[in-house]
């Protein structure tokens, strides 16, 4: 059911909406669709307006959280909602500015 699937020989995928709230970096599947929808994430620096837009191993996905900004990168696609250990293993956080 939420298994990654390969697309046109990249890699696999899996909605940003539903990558989001696997990892935990979003408290809902909504949550994280409205994000998306409202145009507030960038993946690989290009604004996403679309919830079932793809992301792969290795992209950047910038959102606002909090009164900040997080950065993250795409370590595994996870193939449920896990416990936060598990999530965490999923993206690297990147540091914004310096």
């Amino acid at each position: 059911m939420a298994d990654p699937v390969a697309v046109g020989g990249h890699g696999p995928t899996l909605r940003i909406d539903k990558y989001l709230w696997f990892v935990r970096l979003c408290p809902s599947r909504s949550s994280a669709q409205k994000l998306a929808e409202d145009g507030h994430i960038r993946v690989n620096g290009r604004r996403i307006e679309r919830a079932h837009a793809a992301i792969r191993v290795g992209d950047l996905i910038t959102f606002p959280h909090g009164q900040g900004v997080r950065v993250v990168r795409v370590a595994q696609l996870p193939v449920r909602r896990g416990p936060a250990v598990e999530a965490q293993r999923c993206y690297e956080e990147l540091t914004v500015g310096g």
